[in-house]
């Protein structure tokens, strides 16, 4: 198998054009290979191309119907709620941010839910979309069922991801982009790509015990029963917390789905499409003092966070979003680096829609037809 990193460029047009083949629009194609190629960038595989295949099967399954209306179906000067129609997530999203920062920029504040969406991909992307601006920025979604609530059993939240960006003067703002379950369910997925283990306290079986057996609880996911799930942060019962995991992902399906009338996690995914819903919000900096001052005091406190003692055989204390825009410049300089398993899902792309294989950077590329092969 292929291993090898590609540019930036030629990995965003080749996932454009297999969007393209896979039903999208062209504008469709190129607003979500831009949030899958930035999510392999910055080194989230959990949400990089990988998630092609999903997105694939959502469009087959009848979840993502790519030819949906984005509706608004209420507005005030501070706010939106908008109807995606069970259409192409990124696109719903990108739609109701670019609202959302409109109207920070004129009254200060802006706020939108959204209900019947789908995947956005990574959070962070729309509250960048706001703290490049130099507002505060925020992005919150549920998600299909993956979660169990403290002490219970039954699947029925998702990993219910909270994202808040706040500008600072220095390189980078304050990111916070993160599941409130224990981890992100596309990376157990990535365990289960490069068939490894996954690390304890991730998620339960179908008992409620731990596990680390990626292909049985992959199993467990994808049938009908409900037992098992992730855990929340803080794991199982409130000894360590688990409950304040769980209080923040419920908080979420409320915030998303309470607000936009939509539908909460449980029951996403239905006969009527992916039902995601998700919310949105930027505030202005300047409503509390000089934006200037403002940014260069946030700065000062992150650079003391920076600069505190560090742990035996620790180099450096990360600031939020630092590590995954380190690894886009760098994925700029010298290109992205893909495992194997999603050069395999690219190469059988290459194949069924006849296209010309993508080739790690250095190597000239292949034309194979799948006329050819035939």
């Amino acid at each position: 198998m292929r291993r090898g990193k590609v540019p930036y460029s030629a990995l965003l047009s080749y996932t454009t054009e297999i969007l393209e083949k896979l039903g999208y629009s062209r504008e469709q194609a190129e607003v979500t290979a831009w949030v899958l190629v930035e999510a392999d960038a910055r080194g989230v595989c959990s949400h990089g191309v990988a998630r092609l295949s999903f997105y694939e099967s959502n469009i087959r399954d009848g979840y993502t119907f790519t030819g949906a209306p984005i509706e608004i179906v209420r507005e005030t000067p501070l706010s939106l709620v908008v109807d995606g129609h069970h259409g192409v997530g990124a696109c719903v999203a990108q739609f109701t941010m670019t609202r959302v920062v409109e109207k920070t920029k004129h009254i200060g504040a802006g706020f939108g839910a959204v209900r019947n969406s789908n995947h956005f991909g990574m959070a962070g992307l729309w509250a960048e979309m706001a703290t490049a601006e130099g507002f505060i920025g925020m992005a919150f979604c549920n998600t299909r069922i993956c979660a169990i609530p403290t002490f219970g059993r039954e699947r029925i939240l998702g990993t219910n991801p909270v994202c808040f960006g706040i500008p600072s003067s220095g390189k980078t703002p304050f990111l916070l982009d993160m599941a409130t379950t224990t981890v992100a369910h596309g990376k157990v997925e990535v365990c289960e790509r490069r068939n490894k283990p996954m690390p304890a306290g991730w998620v339960v079986d179908e008992s409620g015990d731990d596990t680390t057996d990626t292909r049985h609880f992959q199993k467990l996911f994808r049938s009908s029963r409900p037992e098992g799930g992730h855990l929340f942060l803080g794991g199982a019962g409130e000894e360590l917390g688990g409950h304040k995991g769980y209080g923040l992902g419920l908080f979420v399906d409320l915030l998303c789905a309470g607000m936009s009338m939509g539908t909460w996690s449980r029951d996403t995914f239905n006969a009527e499409g992916g039902g995601i819903s998700q919310f949105f919000g930027a505030i202005r900096t300047d409503l509390f003092g000089n934006r200037t001052d403002i940014e260069n005091h946030v700065e000062s406190i992150l650079h003391q966070v920076r600069q505190s003692a560090k742990a035996s055989g620790r180099r450096r204390i990360y600031i939020h979003g630092e590590k995954e825009a380190e690894s886009r410049a760098q994925s700029m300089a010298k290109g992205i680096m893909l495992d194997d398993a999603s050069w395999k899902m690219l190469d059988d792309y290459a194949v069924k829609f006849g296209l010309e294989k993508l080739a790690p950077e250095g190597r000239p590329g292949v034309r194979r037809l799948a006329a050819a092969l035939d």
